[in-house]
């Protein structure tokens, strides 16, 4: 948006009298409930100004509301977007911590409002024009097609390996680490993930694997290294190709470790791989393309092999709206809840051999990753402009929800259920713990 675009949304105010009242008191009166360890200095287009949180906190939250449309928004859609929208477009100026935003967001969000009739009526007379959203060329696509799903991942993994360099672990892996105790940094925890999912597959030298949404191949490069096996990764992004086949290089580990632009649905695979490993991919499968995911991967999987499936599931609770994640970070995103997941295995024809929680570990790693971000932001913004506060408020909203309790990740491993014949540790000992 331009700043002349700007400076108009800022001039279009309503005709009406300051800021109603009933406001002002729940606002008040929801941040001392709340008890936030922040003060809230909140102002408006009219210079009414609410000062409520903490009045003895070292850090302080300053927010400008420049126009009026965003209100009647906020309370039309409870929705981050249209904070992000009007942050990014600079209607909404903030000072202070990316966290303590999205924690005022969530503590604002998760108490009624109970307004009258009066306090209906002002909203309604709220003036201001609402941001314009972008439009995406992927939008016009099938939903979870080939050609879409290469789009969004293109639109999301293609913006450059650089911008995740700056807040991932030098690993490159982009999903949820594995913490021991609260000590460990970010890059042992992802360290102890890669070499804990080669151990729950019971990966042993000259096994091939398969690694479904490989990334920037942090697993397939463990899985080579350490434990001797034969790798093979596939993924939709071009960036994430062109990373893979440079480390491979450099490392002469062509013989051994090869990557591909493969969508799974394209697998041909008949009983290839001992081991099929996808970390942080089935989420954008869509449950409708579940039948299809599992059936390739089980043709794809020898007798007596492994599979170890890693995706986030939503709780049967309260789930925070997410239509700004949809939009800006993952388009297309879908996670079920676990037991859509473990269903659909069975119905695909395997066996569930253990479940493992890993809730308490994405929230660490997010907050992991925000605080790189947040020490790189100016770096970020310089690739990404004002859209890398998208990506900050991303991070700490995903990492509240998953310590809430809204949503949860899991570890399935799977064996195909025609092997009939037990041919794994009869405990859990020295295996999956």
């Amino acid at each position: 948006m331009s700043t002349e675009s700007i400076n108009q949304l800022r001039k279009e105010q309503p005709s009406i009298d300051g800021i109603n009242p009933q406001l002002i008191s729940w606002i008040r009166k929801t941040m001392e409930d709340a008890r936030p360890d922040f003060k809230l200095d909140l102002s408006f287009w009219d210079n009414t100004e609410i000062v409520a949180g903490n009045a003895d906190a070292e850090r302080c939250l300053s927010i400008k509301v420049h126009n009026s449309g965003v209100l009647r928004q906020l309370f039309e859609s409870k929705d981050p977007l249209i904070l992000l929208e009007h942050l990014v477009a600079g209607i909404i100026t903030f000072k202070g911590e990316m966290n303590d935003l999205v924690r005022l967001y969530c503590i604002l969000n998760s108490v009624t409002f109970d307004y009258d009739q009066s306090f209906e009526k002002w909203c309604k007379e709220l003036g201001g024009n609402a941001v314009e959203l972008p439009s995406f060329a992927w939008k016009d696509l099938v939903l979870n097609s080939k050609e879409r799903d290469k789009a969004v991942i293109k639109y999301h993994y293609d913006v450059g390996n650089e911008f995740y360099k700056l807040w991932l672990d030098p690993s490159m892996a982009y999903s949820c680490a594995y913490f021991e105790n609260d000590n460990v940094s970010l890059a042992d925890a992802q360290s102890a993930k890669l070499d804990l999912i080669c151990k729950k597959l019971m990966l042993k030298p000259g096994e091939k694997l398969l690694d479904i949404g490989c990334g920037w191949g942090a697993l397939i490069k463990r899985a080579a290294t350490k434990f001797g096996a034969t790798c093979h990764g596939i993924t939709l992004s071009e960036e994430q190709l062109l990373h893979n086949k440079k480390w491979i290089a450099e490392e002469g580990l062509q013989e051994r470790v090869t990557v591909e632009l493969l969508d799974y649905r394209d697998l041909t695979a008949e009983s290839s791989y001992d081991k099929i490993s996808s970390i942080g991919m089935v989420e954008h499968v869509g449950a409708a393309n579940y039948p299809q995911y599992y059936s390739n991967i089980h043709r794809a999987l020898k007798p007596g092999g492994l599979f170890l499936n890693h995706g986030i599931a939503i709780n049967s609770h309260f789930w925070p709206q997410t239509f700004f994640i949809l939009r800006y970070i993952f388009p297309d995103g879908a996670v079920p809840d676990v037991s859509t997941y473990l269903d659909s295995a069975r119905k695909g024809g395997f066996e569930i051999v253990d479940v493992d929680c890993w809730r308490p570990h994405y929230g660490k790693t997010l907050r992991g990753w925000a605080h790189n971000l947040d020490s790189r932001i100016d770096e970020a913004k310089a690739m990404l402009g004002e859209r890398a506060l998208i990506w900050q408020f991303y991070l700490y909203f995903c990492a509240q929800c998953f310590e809430q309790n809204y949503n949860s990740i899991y570890q399935m491993l799977l064996r195909r259920s025609v092997d009939s014949t037990w041919n794994l540790p009869l405990v859990r000992k020295d295996w999956l713990c």
